[in-house]
């Protein structure tokens, strides 16, 4: 009898402590960027933060997602995808707006048209009248009509207004593109392991190299001012818990290689962090007005 006690203590325990770790993938995942958006929200300053971190961790969700329906991997990884997902596009739409109301002098707008180019394409497509030139002229009558000033489009390929938009709409828009286009072609090779394995990798590699774009504002910037350092302790400790999640729960190999990996582009900048950390001072002493 007390063995039999023992052993349903023990599977009870068991179950708690799963779904604890799995309750911890979710919402742990989300936690770092609370005091990021707090900062932001306070200081009413979004310069400090990569908008890159943003958009790394939606490609990198929206793959994971996609890879799901090739290899079903735990439930509460897809879970953390999509909440994830929620929470940059929250990140983003904060971020906007502050940058917005910070302008001095209205810049020119900026806008994502993808999605409006590819609707036109295909509707051409179908009447069989495609012409590249026409559609450019369509897309500036557009402008006119609505009365704004001609906008920088996303297929002039200048690299500096891409994922620099001036309203949140382009953002949703892009990843709406990139997700549509990901599921069809997904469907279409998703009978092909390798092709399916290969997302896989991309999505926990982008993921992986998630403080890279961070890493870059900070070289440039010669100071971590605007980034809180709260947000990337718990991105480390919460990469670590992530990382041991995978190898325990033998998760695909992707996962935990890829995890490893970002726990140490974390240490690097905590290493910024350091580096910085003079000029950090001066330019929050330069911002109080000390």
């Amino acid at each position: 009898m007390d063995w039999i006690i023992s052993d349903e203590l023990g599977l009870t325990v068991g179950h708690l402590v799963g779904w604890g770790a799995a309750g911890a993938m979710i919402i742990g995942g989300v936690a770092p960027y609370i005091p990021q958006y707090r900062q932001i929200k306070r200081t009413q300053d979004a310069e400090g933060f990569s908008l890159y971190v943003c958009l790394t961790l939606l490609i990198a969700n929206t793959l994971r997602i996609l890879f799901w329906f090739g290899k079903r991997y735990e439930l509460p990884l897809l879970i953390q995808s999509i909440v994830m997902n929620i929470t940059m596009f929250v990140m983003i739409h904060l971020c906007v707006n502050v940058r917005k109301k910070n302008q001095i002098i209205r810049a020119r707008e900026r806008i994502f048209t993808g999605a409006i180019f590819m609707l036109y394409i295909l509707l051409c497509c179908v009447n069989g009248s495609a012409q590249p030139d026409e559609t450019a002229r369509w897309l500036d009558q557009r402008s006119s009509i609505t009365g704004r000033e001609k906008p920088h489009r996303f297929y002039d390929m200048d690299r500096k207004y891409f994922w620099a938009w001036t309203d949140f709409q382009s953002y949703l828009d892009c990843m709406l593109v990139f997700s549509v286009l990901g599921a069809a072609i997904t469907y279409l090779l998703i009978e092909f392991s390798p092709f399916v394995e290969l997302i896989g990798f991309l999505a926990v590699f982008t993921e992986a190299m998630l403080g890279a774009p961070q890493i870059t504002k900070n070289i440039q910037n010669k100071s971590t001012e605007g980034m809180s350092l709260s947000m990337v302790i718990m991105w480390t400790f919460g990469d670590i818990f992530k990382t041991a999640y995978f190898v325990i729960r033998e998760a695909p190999t992707q996962f935990w290689v890829c995890g490893s990996l970002q726990v140490a582009l974390d240490v690097i900048i905590l290493f910024q962090v350091w580096l910085y950390r003079h000029n950090t001072a001066a330019a929050r002493r330069l911002r109080r007005g000390d």
